[in-house]
Formats: C-alpha cells, structure tokens, sequence
C-alpha cells in the first residue's frame, strides 16, 4: 500500500508538470500570449530532478509554483519525483541506484526527513554530486538528515543548521552585491511568512550572498548562499517554508539564476 501512495505521489507530480506544458503549448498555437523568454541559459533544456516529500510542507503546491516560476526564466525540462512520504523518516529507493543522477543535469532537493540516519544511503545521495552533479538545496533540505552524526549531507549543503526562529516577516540583506545570482535582487526585499534557520556553521567553500537578522538574537543568518562540494557547484536557500515565499518573484528569479550558475550558464 505504501509503495502505492508514493506511485501515485509522484505520478500527480509529475502530471501537473505535464499539464503546464501541455497549457503552454496549447497558448502559442492559438496565438495567445507567449510565456516569458528565457534570457540567460542554453536553448536545449537544462535536465532538472526535483526531489520533494517529507513533513511539514505543502510539497504539491510549492512544486507547481516552483518548476512553472522557473520555467519562466530559464528552458528546464523537469523531473518531479514525490517522495518519501509525509514522515521525518524516508529511504527513497531512488538512491539505491549508485548512478541515479546520471541522467539529469542538476539536482534540486527541496526534501524533509531529519530523522533519517543511515550513513550508506546518505553518502549514496552525496557522492553523485561530489562526483559533480550540481545541486540547489532548498529550506528543509538543510534539516535533512539532521539526525544523522556525520557531517557528509552538511558538507555538501554548506551550511550546518539544527534549528529554525518563529514565523515572520524578514527582510533579506544582499552581502555579495557582484555575484552573478543576485543580479537585479531588490535591496528592500521581505519575505512573506516564512522561517528563518539559524546557521550554526558556513562550510570553508561556502560563500554567503544574503543574510536576515534574527529577532531573537539578533545575528545575522545566511539565507542564500553558494557551495563548492567535490565537483559539484551548490546553490542554497533556507527560505521556502510558506508556499507564497514560492510566489515571490524576487525568490523565485535567485532560484533560476542559482540554477543557471550551478550548471555552468551563468558566470
């Protein structure tokens, strides 16, 4: 029954990607207004896997939001792989393939199981991308496998982080004006309802680009961020708990600069 629910999980992912295609297709044919060109990137599609489930979140509908926000900036042929459940526990059987990344071009977890601990099945997910596929980590992808005692899921995230702050309303500070991924991201940016991570530690080949202070205690965070793990470009995010964080544009056009930055097309 199980392995049914999640059959199904991740054929309703991937119709609504399908859908949105199909709609799309369907606009230009009849001469409709035509989505947003891409202005930045390749012209063949960039191959992307979300992988997404877990707890806590509205996996379905920050899914639909994400893949069709980005696909408004940048050509992206889209993977939904739904997944896991809505536990804190998870073996995704995915992973149990060595080469399941092979054929994707970047990796976008967007997953929520901390009290996941295997230290095989970890490492499985990240030595393809120390190996060099590029990645994107998204908000509960950080406490992923936050149960676990070795430090490989950190390393490749870039950010160690074992708890968040309240809800609420923060303003995001740019710290790496000239970076390529903050190109055009508003100064006075402030996210809706959303949960701000405390970082507890920046992994040496991280690199903060934007920070949001605490209310509590008034440091500043790193809330987007880059990595460099093995081969693998990173880019990071701990915002995206509230699915209208999702509706962001200024949110989700860092997402599609970080994406074209992890793979190569955006220097």
């Amino acid at each position: 029954m199980n392995s049914l629910r999640r059959i199904s999980a991740t054929v309703v992912a991937l119709l609504f990607v399908i859908a949105a295609a199909e709609s799309s297709a369907a606009e230009k044919k009849k001469g409709g207004k035509k989505p947003q060109a891409p202005s930045v990137g390749p012209e063949k599609a960039i191959r992307a896997l979300l992988i997404t489930g877990g707890c806590c979140h509205n996996y379905f509908v920050q899914s639909k939001l994400l893949t069709e926000g980005v696909s408004q900036n940048v050509n992206v042929a889209w993977t939904v792989l739904h997944d896991g459940g809505k536990g804190t526990q998870a073996l995704i059987k995915l992973y149990d393939n060595p080469e399941w990344a092979k054929n994707y071009d970047i990796v976008i977890h967007n997953e929520c199981f901390a009290n996941t601990t295997d230290e095989d099945y970890i490492r499985r997910v990240t030595r393809a991308h120390k190996n060099g596929t590029p990645a994107i980590v998204i908000h509960c992808a950080m406490h992923t496998y936050r149960a676990t005692t070795i430090d490989d899921w950190r390393e490749f995230l870039g950010v160690s982080s074992f708890r968040h702050d309240h809800q609420s309303r923060y303003p995001v500070k740019v710290v790496a004006k000239d970076h390529p991924i903050m190109k055009g991201f508003p100064s006075d940016w402030v996210t809706p309802m959303d949960e701000l991570y405390v970082i507890e530690k920046l992994w040496p080949n991280a690199k903060a680009l934007a920070t949001s202070v605490s209310e509590k205690s008034k440091e500043a965070h790193p809330v987007f961020w880059t990595n460099q793990y093995g081969k693998a470009r990173v880019f990071g995010t701990t915002y995206g708990h509230s699915d209208e964080t999702f509706g962001e544009k200024p949110f989700i056009d860092a997402i599609s600069n970080g994406l074209l930055w992890a793979t190569g097309h955006l220097k």
